[in-house]
């Protein structure tokens, strides 16, 4: 049985997540109010989410344009908006991460002096080959802890979190297990990651979207500059070989040993799959002109 005192509440989103559920519900066990929100798993996930003490809601995604089922966000929204929070404050996590002793002490010290913000970004730390790849990864920060009622997702599928209020960052970090099923899992959710990508990327040029590097570099709202940044991304030519030089070299991976250096090849990879899945569609994969 889940038991704690600490005024936060979890919110934990699976989807046939058997594997890794048991030790994410171990790693939040100082909550008193942990949700599973179910997108229609059939494995044990939900036996299992109950079995520990979790109040789990099932509810499919909206839709079918995207992989894994559906409208990433509005699944996001939906929870945010209709699960009954006990606390103020929610800590969201997937079923491959867990809460980091580190992490609770940092939220205990933020809610006996609370601030004026409405989210914290928490660092992120991804582990592979049995390796924490502390300089490879593109995004080390992410918005976890917030409140519900100020925050919304906009993307169908990698949802960027839109913060209505000051956004903080916390001294601490939650870990991350993205390889935990194996490689095929991997090559397998990224195969239809691509796939969905090379149509954003397709529906964007045929709009004619134009992207600003001022914006891209200077926009004071992050996730407009992210937007920028990452249409202006999709446009380079040889966009493998940057991904790669930019985590393997720009970013120092080449410190992370070989684990370093598989990450940046797999992340080439997961590039150059998007590169052809838009040159299938009939466009150049770097728009001309």
């Amino acid at each position: 049985m889940i038991q704690g005192s600490t005024n936060v509440s979890v919110l934990i989103l699976t989807k046939n997540e058997q594997h890794d559920l048991p030790g994410c519900l171990h790693s939040v066990g100082w909550s008193d109010d942990v949700h599973v929100l179910d997108s229609g798993s059939t494995d044990s996930t939900v036996a299992l989410a109950q079995a520990q003490g979790a109040t789990v809601t099932v509810r499919s995604y909206p839709g079918s344009a995207a992989p894994f089922g559906g409208d990433e966000a509005a699944h996001r929204n939906w929870g945010l908006r209709n699960i009954a929070f006990k606390h103020q404050w929610l800590l969201l996590l997937d079923a491959d991460e867990r809460a980091t002793p580190e992490l609770v002490a940092s939220i205990q010290a933020m809610l006996s002096a609370p601030g004026h913000c409405a989210a914290y970004r928490v660092h992120r730390r991804d582990y592979f080959l049995g390796t924490w790849i502390k300089h490879v990864t593109p995004s080390p920060f992410n918005i976890r802890l917030i409140k519900p009622a100020a925050v919304h997702y906009e993307r169908i599928i990698n949802p960027i979190t839109v913060v209505d209020g000051a956004v903080g960052e916390m001294d601490a970090h939650f870990d991350h297990f993205p390889f935990s099923k194996g490689m095929s899992h991997w090559f397998a959710k990224h195969n239809d990651y691509s796939t969905f990508e090379a149509k954003h990327i397709v529906s964007k040029r045929l709009s004619d979207q134009k992207f600003s590097w001022a914006k891209a570099l200077f926009a004071k709202d992050i996730n407009e500059r992210r937007m920028h940044q990452k249409g202006i991304y999709y446009q380079l030519p040889l966009r493998p070989l940057v991904m790669f030089l930019g985590l393997y070299v720009g970013k120092r991976g080449f410190l992370d040993g070989r684990a370093g250096f598989v990450y940046a090849v797999l992340r080439a990879i997961y590039e150059y799959m998007i590169v052809l899945k838009v040159t299938e569609q009939g466009l150049p994969a770097v728009k001309n002109g």
